[in-house]
C-alpha cells in the first residue's frame, strides 16, 4: 500500500508541470457570471482541458483516481483551489476560473467545469 501511495505522489510531482502547460480552454460562448455557480465555490484551476483532447498525463492521473477518461464529458480542471469570496481584495485567479459540478477530488481534478467571469 505504501508503495502505491509513493508512486502516486511521484507521478503527481512529474505530471502537474506537464498539465500546467496543457492546451488552453476552448471557449464557445462567453463565460458565465461567477454568481451563477450553484454547485459550490468557484474554482481557480491551473489547467482546464476538454474531454475531446485530454493530454496523456491527464488520462493517467484520472486513471490513478479510478476514473475512466473516455466516460468523462465536458471540461476537467486540474490542480484547482476554491475562490471563497468573490469581489473581496486578494481573491483572484491568475489561471482559469471555473464552476464545476464535481469537486470531490480535493483539488486534484474537478469535473463538469464551465468557465466563469469573475468580473460579472
Amino acid at each position: 500500500m505504501f508503495a502505491r501511495i509513493t508512486s502516486v505522489i511521484v507521478f503527481l510531482l512529474f505530471a502537474f508541470p506537464l498539465l500546467a502547460v496543457a492546451n488552453a480552454v476552448p471557449r464557445g460562448d462567453s463565460p458565465l457570471p461567477a454568481s451563477s455557480c450553484t454547485t459550490g465555490p468557484v474554482q481557480c484551476c491551473n489547467s482546464v482541458q476538454s474531454s475531446a483532447n485530454f493530454s496523456d498525463p491527464l488520462i493517467s492521473l484520472l486513471g490513478l483516481l479510478g476514473l475512466v477518461a473516455s466516460s468523462i464529458t465536458g471540461l476537467v480542471g486540474v490542480t484547482c483551489s476554491p475562490i471563497s469570496v468573490i469581489g473581496v481584495g486578494g481573491n483572484s485567479c491568475n489561471a482559469q476560473a471555473v464552476c464545476c459540478t464535481d469537486n470531490s477530488f480535493h483539488g486534484i481534478v474537478a469535473l463538469g467545469c464551465t468557465p466563469v467571469n469573475l468580473n460579472l
